[in-house]
């Protein structure tokens, strides 16, 4: 169901005020977590099982440590990630998506989808950009 906004009084042409605030979006408020890159990349790993910390850091070797740790308790805050601790030395961490995580697979998978059939119209574009753009 799609989400409908109403018009903005004061000046119909943008967004209402509540597009633009993090906590009346719903949207937004929803998407700010799940929208950065990590996190799709962290829910993509995890569509294949569960995986302990240190296989999801050397899977993503271009995150650091401290931006897996955010983005993963981010996804788990938000109710995608389920984190198992087992009590060993070391520690050893596992994460898998919880039942909401899975059902945010099949929009991942349109998007995935997308992003794939149109990249070379996107780098395309980038490079005539980048063209117009140089100094």
């Amino acid at each position: 169901m799609p989400i409908i906004f109403m018009k903005n009084l004061e000046n119909p042409a943008i967004a209402p005020p509540e597009f633009y605030d993090l906590q009346l979006c719903p949207v937004r408020n929803v998407l700010a977590q799940i929208g950065g890159k990590w996190s799709l990349i962290v829910i993509s790993h995890l569509k294949f099982g569960q995986h302990r910390f240190s296989e999801l850091r050397r899977a993503m070797p271009d995150i650091s440590q401290r931006m897996l740790t955010q983005t993963l308790r981010g996804l788990e805050r938000d109710g995608l990630v389920s984190r198992k601790v087992t009590p060993t030395i070391p520690p050893r961490v596992d994460y898998k998506l919880t039942k909401l995580g899975v059902s945010m697979l099949e929009p991942l998978a349109v998007l995935s989808g997308w992003a794939l059939e149109k990249r070379a119209e996107i780098e395309k574009s980038r490079k005539v950009y980048d063209q117009r753009s140089k100094p």
